[in-house]
């Protein structure tokens, strides 16, 4: 029964992601613009090029500067750790998924104990969703009023989900003995919603869990200027500044523009929030659609949007996880994920 069950989600979610990706491409006149694609000037593939490579380095640096005080740990293992990340989170049903295992995939390259893989994994966890929820809030309240009711709402939710994940996970990481009540009620209560509820819960179940150990850890590594600070640059380099300047630099290559361009960061982190709703694995498709509607609505041509929409995911998302299938084959992934 459970597999079947199993099975029907992953059929769901496949038909989710193609139904979406469909519609985005419904939007792209493909022989045009294949032929604006191919029209590029160099100049302009240079610099996306090199804005994806500062984003690689920005990505990386978030994980370094949780593992670096940790003994033998250089920004190489590092980066093998965001990266089979970045992949388990197009392998598993949401984004939450792949941040639940994150702590068995720390242990693995750095030998590290289970209290500080926990500890390590659960801050990444509640400070990576809390900036995004509070960037998101700020797109939220600048734009909402731009956005159709329909992508406005799902925005909305998406955005207090990361909010609620970011406060449960820094509550659960420093107040252990509250956070264990308030996990047990958020799950109760996630599954009285009609129809999502037992995907929500899945999610709030998928949230780390500590040990009094872990905790004290997670206490000691949150409150550190050394180790918040370089994650938050990172952090916002990777989420917001890198993708604002690569949708900025391909929107006025292909005729069309964002204006203020300042605010394209808070647009994008806006658009993507989706990703934490589990319906399909790393927002594949959904994200698209909801980033192409909501530029659409803000002024973008329909055609020109979903091009860039999906040149970005590519560089901002899909390269990384497909990158990260190369040290993920090298681990037995099947032992780590039981």
């Amino acid at each position: 029964m459970a597999s079947w069950r199993r099975i029907l989600i992953l059929g769901l979610q496949a038909a989710i992601a193609v139904a979406a990706l469909a519609y985005v491409t419904t939007q792209i006149e493909l022989r045009r613009a294949g032929a604006q694609l191919l029209a590029l000037d160099a100049t302009v593939v240079g610099v996306v090029v090199a804005l994806t490579a500062v984003e690689f380095l920005t990505r990386f640096s978030m994980w370094y500067a949780l593992l670096r005080g940790l003994d033998g740990v250089s920004f190489a293992t590092s980066a093998r750790v965001d990266l089979v990340v970045k992949f388990i989170n197009h392998v598993l049903p949401s984004k939450a998924s792949g941040h639940s295992v994150a702590p068995l995939v720390v242990r693995h390259y750095t030998g590290v104990d289970w209290t500080d893989a926990v500890s390590v994994a659960g801050v990444n966890t509640g400070l990576y969703a809390t900036l995004y929820g509070i960037v998101s809030a700020v797109g939220v309240g600048i734009f909402v009023t731009r956005l159709p009711d329909g992508v406005a709402a799902v925005v909305v939710l998406s955005t207090a989900m990361y909010l609620g994940a970011g406060a449960v996970v820094l509550l659960a990481g420093r107040r252990l003995e509250v956070a264990g009540r308030l996990f047990g009620r958020l799950e109760h209560l996630a599954r009285m919603l009609p129809r999502i509820g037992d995907r929500v819960a899945s999610l709030v179940a998928a949230l780390p869990t500590f040990t009094a150990d872990s905790a004290a850890t997670f206490r000691t590594l949150s409150s550190r200027p050394a180790v918040v600070v370089p994650y938050v640059l990172g952090w916002v380099g990777t989420l917001a500044v890198v993708p604002g300047m690569r949708v900025l630099v391909l929107l006025n290559a292909l005729g069309d523009g964002f204006a203020p361009g300042a605010l394209l960061p808070l647009v994008l982190v806006m658009a993507y929030s989706v990703t934490i709703l589990p319906l399909t694995p790393g927002g594949i498709g959904v994200s698209e659609a909801s980033a192409t509607l909501v530029l659409v609505a803000l002024g973008v041509a329909p055609e020109v949007a979903g091009v860039v929409v999906l040149l970005d995911r590519s560089f901002g998302v899909y390269l990384p996880a497909l990158m990260g299938w190369v040290p993920a084959a090298r681990i037995d992934l099947s032992s780590v994920l039981s």
